[in-house]
C-alpha cells in the first residue's frame, strides 16, 4: 500500500487519510493508494463505511500542477474504485478541496466539510479544464447555471456556499471534525442503495428545457475571455454532461482536458502561476530568517492611495491608524472609504455588516504620539522629497524600536529617505499600486542598509494582505515603473513617426490588455502625466521632450473627466471615439518637425513598444536591481495589465526568441539611435543562447 495514503479502523468505520504534504496533492502514488484502501475497506467484513480525509488539516488541493504538461498520464481506474466502492465513502473536507481534490471527493457518495473549508474547481486559471469529472458531475450536485459560474469562474467558494449548492452534504466545527465524520459515516452506513453523483440527472433538467443558458454564459464572458479557449472549453465540458450520457461526457471533458493541457495558453498560465510562487524566493535572504510579525498598521496620508492602502489592511483583517494633519483631512480619508467600500456594497462584493467590521478596525489619528506601538507604517504622503523626509525623521522619533518604516514611493530613492532616520536599517519600500485595495502587486524595495529580517517581515506583509509581494533594489523608478518608461517614451513616438492613438490602442488591446495605453491615460487623467513631464523638463532641460501629449493637456483634454483627452467623450459614455482634433495636433506637429508619416504594421507596433521595455528590464537585471527576469513578470502581470495567458513580458519574448529580440533591437538602435542600444545581458544571453525565464 502507498505510503502516501493510509488505513485505520475505528470500530466500523475504516479511515482513509492521505498524507502528502505540503497539501496532500494528488501525486502519483496518491490514487492509487486512495483505490487500495478503498478496496481494503470494501474486503474486510467488519468495516461498513469509510471516511477519506487529509492528513494536517487539508483534504486534497488538486492535481500536481507540477506534473501538467509533461506527457505523464495518471492512471484512471482508481476513481472507478472509489466511486463503485461497495460500502458508503465520505469525503472529509478540510482546508481546500479544489480541482481534483473536489473532483475527488464527488467521486465519494458523502462530502462534508469543516466550516473553514473551501471548494472550487480553479482549472481555468492555469488553461485548462477539470480533467476528472468535473464539468460532469458539479452540474449534476449544482445545477447547471452554477456550475458554469464555478467552473468557467475558477473561484474558491466557502462551505457554506458548497451546502447551499447541493455539492456539500453537512458541515461541522473544525474542533472534532473526524470524530464528527465518523459519526456521520455511521448515520449513513446502512442507507441503500448507495448514492452516485452520475446517476443524479435532475438537476440537469433546467438546461435541458433552456439550451440558450450556455450561449447566455459565452456572452457573458466574451470581453474577458477574448483570445482565450480554456474558458469556452469549460462550458463545453457542461453542455456535454447535460447533452451526452455520464460516460460519453466524461470522454469529451478528458478530450477537451488534453487539447488544452499542452496549448500555449496553459503553458504561459502555469509558468505565471509558479513565477509568483518564486517571486517569494530572493537569492541571498535564507527561508529561516526571524522577521517581524505584523499585526498592527500605521498609515500616513489619507488621500486616495493612504486611504486605499488602509482598505487593503482592514480588509486582511489587521487594525490600521491612519494619520492626517487635522480632523477635516482625517473626515475626507474616513469618509472616502466608507463611500468607496459602499461601492463595493451595491456590486455585491461584500456585505453591509463586513463594512462596518473593516471601519471598525481603522482609527483615525492626528498625531504621530499615537502610532508609536504599531509594528509597521506605511507613508503615503505627497511623491516629493521634501515632504517625505520630515515625515521619516518624525516617525524615527516616534515609532517604537523593530518597527518597520515603509514608503509608498514609486520612484524617489530609498537611501535618502533612510538617511534621515537613525535606523535606516529599519527603512524599506512598500511600493503599492493604484487602486491599492483593488491591485495586487506590491514592489518591495530594498536599501543600501535595509535589513534581510526587514525585507522577509514585508516579503510575509505582502501575503497577510492578500499582495503579490516582489523584492528589488534602489534605483530611479525601481524596476517596476522603470521598466514601465520605454513603453510610454515609444508609445508616444510611435504617434510623432506616423501611427495614431486608435492604431496603437487597437495593436494592445488586441494582444490582450484590458485597456489601449492611450484609453488608459485619458482614464487616469492626462493631466498627472503632464505635471510629472513637467518637473522633468525643469529638472533636466535636455530632458526628450513630448510636445504632442503636452499640447493636448495645454488645451485642457485631461481625458474621460473633461470628455476629451486622446479621444473624445460623449456624456455619460466612456467609449473612446477617435478625435479630429487630436488628428490635426498631430498632423501639424508632424509638419512642423519635418517628420514624413511611417506605415506601421501591427507587429511593428507591439514589438516596438514592448520590445523597448525588455531592453530595460535586461539593464534593470545588468545593474542587480532586478534578481531575475521573472520577477520582472510578475510585476507586469499583477501592476500592468499584461495578459496572464502570455505569461510575463519576459515569457513572451522567450517565445520569439532571445536572439530575435536582440537582432531587432540592434537593428532599431542603427536605425533610430541610442535610446535603442542593447542591454549588454541582452546581446550575452543572444550570444550564448539562453533565454530570459528558463535556467
Amino acid at each position: 500500500m502507498s505510503e502516501l495514503v493510509r488505513f485505520e479502523k475505528r470500530g466500523a468505520i475504516g479511515v482513509i487519510t492521505v498524507d502528502n504534504p505540503p497539501v496532500n496533492a494528488l501525486s502519483p502514488g496518491v490514487p492509487e493508494g486512495m483505490a487500495e484502501c478503498v478496496a481494503k475497506g470494501n474486503a474486510d467484513p467488519d468495516v461498513k463505511a469509510m471516511v477519506l480525509i487529509g492528513q494536517g488539516g487539508k483534504f486534497i488541493a488538486g492535481a500536481d500542477i507540477k506534473q501538467m504538461g509533461k506527457g505523464n498520464t495518471t492512471p484512471t481506474e482508481w476513481r472507478e474504485t472509489v466511486e463503485m466502492s461497495e460500502k458508503p465513502v465520505v469525503a472529509a473536507i478540510q482546508g481546500y478541496a479544489l480541482g481534483g481534490g473536489l473532483e475527488t471527493a464527488m467521486l465519494c457518495n458523502y462530502r462534508i466539510a469543516s466550516e473553514t473549508a473551501k471548494i472550487g474547481q480553479p482549472e481555468v486559471a492555469i488553461g485548462i479544464i477539470p480533467g476528472a469529472g468535473g464539468t460532469q458531475r458539479v452540474p449534476r450536485l449544482a445545477g447547471v447555471q452554477a456550475a458554469l459560474d464555478m467552473i468557467v469562474g475558477g473561484e474558491h467558494y466557502p462551505s457554506s456556499a458548497g451546502k447551499d449548492l447541493g455539492i456539500l452534504d453537512d458541515i461541522y466545527s473544525d474542533d472534532g471534525f473526524l470524530d464528527a465524520a465518523i459519526a456521520y459515516a455511521e448515520k449513513v452506513a446502512d442507507v441503500r442503495p448507495l448514492p452516485r453523483v452520475r446517476d443524479n440527472d435532475a438537476k440537469l433538467a433546467e438546461a435541458k428545457d433552456n439550451p440558450g443558458i450556455f450561449d447566455a454564459m459565452r456572452k457573458k464572458i466574451a470581453r474577458k475571455a477574448r483570445n482565450q479557449r480554456a474558458p469556452y472549453a469549460c462550458i463545453e465540458g457542461v453542455e456535454a454532461a447535460v447533452n451526452l450520457p455520464f460516460d460519453d461526457g466524461l470522454a469529451k471533458e478528458r478530450e477537451l482536458f488534453k487539447e488544452l493541457v499542452a496549448a500555449d495558453e496553459a503553458k504561459s498560465l502555469r509558468y505565471a502561476f509558479f513565477t509568483e510562487r518564486q517571486a517569494r524566493n530572493v537569492p541571498d535572504i535564507p527561508k529561516d530568517t526571524p522577521i517581524t510579525k505584523v499585526a498592527s498598521v500605521a498609515v500616513i496620508g489619507g488621500g486616495t492611495m493612504g486611504s486605499g492602502i488602509t482598505m487593503t489592511c482592514a480588509d486582511a483583517g489587521l487594525p490600521v491608524r491612519i494619520l492626517e494633519m487635522n480632523e477635516e483631512a482625517l473626515t475626507k480619508a474616513m469618509d472616502r472609504i466608507r463611500s468607496t467600500y459602499e461601492v463595493s456594497v451595491k456590486r455585491g462584493s461584500i456585505t453591509a455588516e463586513q463594512v462596518e467590521e473593516r471601519m471598525a478596525r481603522i482609527t483615525p489619528v492626528t498625531s504621530y504620539s499615537d502610532l508609536g506601538d504599531c509594528d509597521m507604517v506605511i507613508e503615503a504622503v505627497f511623491e516629493r522629497m521634501d515632504v517625505k523626509i520630515p515625515v521619516f525623521k518624525q516617525l524615527d522619533q516616534s515609532m517604537k524600536q523593530g518597527a518597520i518604516l515603509a514608503t509608498n514611493s514609486s520612484a524617489l530613492d530609498i537611501d535618502e529617505i533612510a538617511a534621515a532616520t537613525n535606523r535606516p536599517e529599519s527603512v524599506i519600500g512598500t511600493h503599492f499600486f493604484s487602486p491599492a485595495n483593488v491591485m495586487k502587486l506590491l514592489e518591495i524595495v530594498r536599501g543600501e542598509k535595509t535589513s534581510k529580517e526587514i525585507v522577509a517581515s514585508c516579503q510575509r506583509f505582502a501575503q497577510q494582505i492578500a499582495k503579490v509581494g516582489v523584492v528589488c533594489g534602489n534605483c530611479d523608478g525601481f524596476l517596476a515603473n522603470r521598466s514601465r518608461v520605454p513603453f510610454n517614451l515609444e508609445m508616444n513616438l510611435l504617434i510623432e513617426d506616423g501611427a495614431l492613438p486608435q492604431d496603437v490602442d487597437k495593436v494592445m488591446y488586441d494582444f490582450g490588455y484590458p485597456m489601449g495605453p492611450f484609453a488608459v491615460a485619458d482614464l487616469a487623467g492626462n493631466d498627472i502625466g503632464w505635471e510629472g513631464r513637467k518637473r522633468r523638463y525643469a529638472a533636466n532641460p535636455d530632458a526628450r521632450k513630448l510636445p504632442i501629449p503636452d499640447t493636448i493637456c495645454e488645451m485642457g483634454r485631461f481625458g474621460q473627466k473633461t470628455r476629451a483627452g486622446w479621444f473624445d467623450y460623449k456624456e455619460g459614455d466612456r467609449t473612446p471615439y477617435p478625435s479630429d482634433v487630436v488628428e490635426k495636433i498631430i498632423s501639424d506637429y508632424r509638419e512642423e518637425a519635418g517628420i514624413t508619416p511611417k506605415s506601421f504594421t501591427e507587429e511593428e507596433i507591439l514589438r516596438r513598444i514592448l520590445f523597448s521595455s525588455i531592453n530595460e528590464i535586461c539593464k534593470i537585471l545588468d545593474e542587480g536591481i532586478a534578481y531575475k527576469a521573472t520577477d520582472a513578470d510578475v510585476m507586469w502581470l499583477n501592476g500592468f495589465g499584461f495578459p496572464r495567458y502570455r505569461g510575463g513580458v519576459m515569457f513572451w519574448a522567450d517565445q520569439i526568441g532571445v536572439k530575435a529580440v536582440y537582432d531587432q533591437i540592434s537593428a532599431w538602435y542603427d536605425e533610430l539611435g541610442d535610446r535603442w542600444a542593447p542591454s549588454p545581458y541582452l546581446k550575452k544571453l543572444a550570444e550564448e543562447g539562453k533565454s530570459f525565464t528558463s535556467d
